[in-house]
């Protein structure tokens, strides 16, 4: 699921990109398959939501004008949005047929992290709520401390949308993201005997001989190989 994943967030990026005029290479060196499996407190789950505050352009994460949770995490546990049938205009296009700019209303409903499954949700949104003033609360000291003041909602959603920084240095992002050292190890060891399996069986196939790909993975023909239980 996770090159799935990848392959999607690299086809959103390219669209964004090409809406704005600007060159996929800007930031495909940082799109890839990650996963954060590693938050056992309730403190280290406050890194996502520190968006725009840790880099000093609003005071809270309720003011973070792109994309976020904290909104939903307070109210109803509920994202709205605008979803572009993408699927139609090709088919459309392909036809040589006018297409509408089809839009339609969507809402997403918001699941806990795995760490925080098995609580009670009342449980979560104070534990959110303390989160976010929390930050609210750290980045106020900060920007006092400094003596600046944030760049503000209205400045952020005034900038260029073509506008490139004056120099840029690639680097790639990290397969998984995980707290602890010994985690990240052993996922990565894990998708290593994963990649050589798989390998290994995809070589056997084109053999002509039997072969057993790993759980989880998706089969060269003819489809998906689901996990035991």
């Amino acid at each position: 699921m996770s090159l799935r994943s990848s392959g999607f967030n690299q086809t959103i990026w390219c669209r964004l990109l090409a809406f704005h005029g600007s060159h996929p290479g800007l930031v495909s060196q940082r799109i890839s398959e990650t996963h954060d499996l590693d938050f056992p407190t309730v403190s280290a789950s406050a890194r996502p939501r520190e968006q725009g505050c840790k880099e000093n352009l609003v005071d809270s994460p309720r003011q973070w004008p792109e994309a976020t949770s904290a909104k939903a995490h307070t109210t109803d546990w509920k994202v709205r949005g605008l979803w572009f049938d993408r699927t139609a205009e090709y088919r459309a296009r392909r036809k040589g047929e006018d297409f509408p700019k089809l839009r339609f209303a969507e809402e997403l409903e918001l699941t806990p992290i795995p760490s925080w499954r098995h609580r009670p949700t009342h449980k979560i949104d104070a534990d959110v709520r303390a989160l976010i003033r929390e930050i609210e609360t750290e980045t106020r000291g900060r920007l006092e401390a400094t003596g600046r003041e944030p760049l503000g909602r209205r400045a952020i959603l005034e900038q260029d949308p073509h506008g490139r920084p004056a120099s840029f240095k690639p680097s790639p992002a990290p397969r998984f993201h995980a707290k602890r050292r010994h985690v990240r190890r052993k996922l990565e060891n894990a998708y290593r005997r994963f990649y050589y399996a798989y390998r290994e069986a995809s070589e056997r196939l084109r053999q002509g001989l039997e072969a057993e790909f790993p759980p989880g993975s998706f089969l060269p023909s003819p489809g998906f190989h689901p996990p035991p239980g």
